[in-house]
């Protein structure tokens, strides 16, 4: 029960952050981006007026002031914070390598009675620390020496629940590897949208009047332009949490193996 509370808490505090990051970025986006945007484009237009063969400058506020660029700056950004409290909790995790848990004078062993004294301290450990990697992994090992005996049965235990935290960890990225695929899916939203505009206006621009196409075009270009971008960006960000968790492991069970399962001997 503890273990889906927890679950449903992490879930509603990610959701939260988006609301408010779909807000404020709503509120910029109405006071400033489509304002300034529109202002530019009145600007080029009495230019390109007064000068004939006149070619509009790009302007960034054009290129992200339609709904589809703005969705897709405000998932973009919530990755990016989901990306920072992640690289926080695995540096958090990763300070604990240096806690000083095992660290033993040389040639004291741990023997299966002595198991349960040095697994106590893992158990008066606060809950967030407790659930860490290492704590987790030291704990399991004890607990299999304190009843088996055995140093192999515990090696393989430190190797068989490392694999477990590296998938959990690697599971718990769901939301981030759904907002970093839902990122280009928006600008692709964005680019349908812009090229079924254009061919609405296909038939005034064989008239003349090319302001619809060219509107359209704008769209479906710009869309995806912003998406791309900002997906290159969340797959780099992945990519460096996802390595940074392989590398904690890794750490961990090194650890693991150098400060206790080499200390620990039968009976």
């Amino acid at each position: 029960m503890a273990v889906y509370q927890n679950y449903v808490r992490d879930r509603a505090s990610k959701l939260a952050i988006l609301v408010v990051i779909a807000l404020v970025t709503q509120l910029v986006f109405a006071a400033f981006v489509r304002p300034i945007a529109e202002e530019w484009r009145a600007e080029q237009r009495a230019i390109a007026a007064k000068t004939p063969g006149y070619v509009p400058q790009r302007s960034l506020w054009v290129i992200i002031q339609d709904p589809e660029q703005e969705a897709t700056i405000i998932v973009a950004i919530w990755a990016i914070i989901l990306a920072g409290l992640r690289f926080r909790e695995l540096r958090q995790q990763r300070a604990l390598l240096g806690a000083g848990y095992m660290k033993l004078d040389q040639g004291i062993v741990i023997l299966p009675s002595d198991a349960r004294e040095y697994l106590r301290q893992f158990e008066q450990l606060p809950p967030a620390t407790r659930d860490s990697v290492l704590p987790r992994v030291l704990a399991a090992a004890l607990k299999r020496f304190g009843a088996t005996g055995n140093v192999q049965d515990a090696s393989q235990t430190v190797h068989n629940v490392c694999e477990s935290e590296s998938n959990r960890l690697d599971a718990e990225l769901a939301i981030l590897r759904f907002s970093v695929w839902v990122t280009p899916a928006l600008g692709f939203v964005g680019t349908v949208r812009g090229i079924g505009l254009a061919l609405q206006g296909a038939e005034l621009a064989v008239k003349g009047d090319t302001t619809a196409v060219t509107s359209g075009l704008g769209i479906s270009f710009n869309s995806t332009l912003v998406a791309l971008t900002l997906s290159i960006l969340l797959m780099y960000l992945l990519h460096e949490i996802q390595l940074a968790q392989e590398r904690l492991v890794l750490d961990a069970e090194n650890y693991v193996d150098e400060e206790l399962v080499s200390r620990l001997h039968r009976a």
